[in-house]
């Protein structure tokens, strides 16, 4: 029986949303350009990563990094706001990390072979100083999650003059779905945007968060059309994580999830010009979850190494160790190779169901 290798699932992976994302840009001569210099890079990132992995050394190909913790809106359901994570305007600034900080942890990311890293927050458009230094990382993809709000005429022009960062525009579906959870008027705002960009050019996605609510309006030809008429390149579902206990039947089943990958699958094969990824996927298919620094790890606002922003949870600091270093933290060494990835759970993250466990690890407890 062959043995399951993880870097060359990951590396494999990578290779396949990169081919996916040129495809979807045929028709933009300036994104081909820079996608196609952007797969030379990616596969320079794979012989680093490759050669890591000889020296005992495994460096995961993506990074998520919540570059604020500021937001300006009060989206329902928010994993951000119910753990605290997320604010109207910090009150602690002074603790986050600082435009040089991140362009440190960016220029290590790039030297190690980490080929994507995921902006998030709160809202990365409030920190537009640490995505001028993102953009300047040309070796790495930087798609930006964002609800598309803030996104004005300077913006426009910085991600016209950098093709590495990639909107994502978080949307619940169609109008009365996206404004009963993101505000009234989101929706109309976030097709604006979606025209403005379509209009310069610029490359773009969305990101769905997926639950037994809206499962089925999310993955009908309808919305689907809907997306790709306005311009938009690919969709990124998310799997619901109940916050909030009481929200657990919006967490998606065993057999809904099946069915769930099976639609993408179909997307896949019938609208080949755009890319789908589900998140976090089938994690059968890749020896468990990929948090923790296996697959990704995520960095908070304050520079604490996470597992996933599904669990907050830190014991290493970016402020006082490297990106390499970060990875070899003993919370991430205690989930991988005591079993707590491959465990069973409900909706899209096995940590969220052990936050005890994991708070009696950083207390030494266990």
């Amino acid at each position: 029986m062959k043995t399951f290798n993880l870097e060359e699932y990951l590396s494999n992976g990578i290779e396949r949303i990169v081919k996916e994302i040129m495809k979807a840009s045929l028709e933009n001569p300036q994104e081909s350009l820079f996608l196609m210099q952007y797969a030379r890079e990616s596969r320079k990132a794979r012989a680093l990563r490759r050669q890591k992995e000889i020296e005992g050394k495994h460096i995961p190909p993506f990074l998520i990094a919540s570059i604020t913790n500021q937001c300006n809106l009060h989206c329902k359901g928010c994993y951000a706001r119910a753990n605290n994570s997320c604010h109207d305007c910090s009150s602690d600034q002074d603790k986050a990390l600082m435009n040089e900080d991140w362009k440190r942890i960016f220029g290590q990311a790039a030297e190690l072979g980490v080929s994507f890293i995921l902006l998030a927050g709160g809202e990365p458009f409030m920190r537009k100083d640490v995505l001028n230094e993102a953009a300047k990382q040309k070796k790495i993809l930087f798609p930006i999650f964002t609800n598309g709000t803030l996104i004005q005429e300077d913006s426009i022009h910085l991600l016209s003059k950098n093709r590495n960062l990639i909107p994502i525009l978080s949307i619940e579906g169609q109008k009365l779905t996206t404004d009963k959870r993101r505000g009234a008027g989101v929706y109309e705002k976030l097709c604006d945007t979606m025209e403005t960009l379509h209009r310069q050019g610029i490359l773009f996605g969305a990101s769905v968060t997926i639950s037994m609510e809206n499962r089925d309006e999310v993955l009908s030809e309808q919305f689907v059309q809907n997306l790709a008429s306005r311009g938009c390149k690919g969709i990124v579902f998310v799997e619901y994580v109940p916050a909030d206990p009481a929200t657990k039947n919006l967490a998606l089943t065993d057999e809904a999830r099946a069915v769930v990958l099976r639609r993408i699958n179909e997307l896949r094969k019938d609208r080949q010009e755009m890319v789908f990824i589900a998140f976090p996927g089938d994690e059968k298919s890749s020896g468990g979850c990929l948090a923790a620094g296996r697959g990704f790890f995520h960095i908070n606002a304050h520079g604490g190494a996470e597992p996933c922003p599904f669990s907050p949870y830190s014991d290493t600091s970016l402020k006082e160790v490297s990106l390499e270093e970060a990875l070899d933290s003993p919370l991430f060494r205690h989930l991988q190779e005591n079993g707590n990835l491959e465990k069973e759970h409900i909706g899209g993250c096995v940590l969220f169901e052990q936050r005890d466990l994991v708070q009696k690890l950083l207390r030494g407890e266990c």
